[in-house]
């Protein structure tokens, strides 16, 4: 198994396992988490989107999420993260391009809940490690009814 495969195997158990100071961990220390809505080549800074969180935000959203406070997980979800067809378009000094397939089951108030689409990662290597640059979620279903979205895909 790759070393980029194992990073992304990694990523997803520690989502199932609401680890997510140690999801937060895999980010570098400018790193983003970016949902686009309406379409998936958007720019964050002068479209809408469904998530875009800068560090510090990220830093918020892992906070709430793991004090109890996000009111939108009560109670809270258990996920299924599969990832597939991982495939790394590019690398140069700056880090790899990498794209992935995904489906989130998530079961939360009797109801199982999916989420597909596409995973877009800018990795860099920081102290000689895999870190998150950003992450950015192409959602199929961007452009309709999302429901309840507060889990982390």
């Amino acid at each position: 198994m790759s070393e980029i495969e194992q990073f992304l195997y990694t990523e997803a158990a520690l989502l199932d396992a609401r680890d997510f100071p140690g999801w937060r961990k895999l980010f570098a220390d400018d790193g983003a988490y970016w949902i686009p809505a309406n379409a998936d080549d958007t720019d964050p800074n002068r479209d809408v989107s469904i998530v875009y969180d800068d560090a510090a935000f990220l830093a918020e959203r892992v906070w709430r999420m793991d004090s109890g406070l996000a009111y939108a997980q009560e109670p809270q979800s258990r996920t299924a993260h599969l990832i597939s067809n991982v495939q790394v378009n590019g690398e140069d000094d700056q880090g790899l391009d990498i794209t992935a397939t995904f489906l989130v089951a998530e079961f939360r108030r009797d109801t199982l809940h999916h989420h597909a689409g596409r995973y877009h990662y800018w990795l860099r290597r920081d102290e000689g490690e895999l870190r998150i640059a950003l992450k950015k979620v192409d959602l199929i279903t961007n452009a309709g009814f999302l429901g309840n979205l507060s889990v982390l895909l």
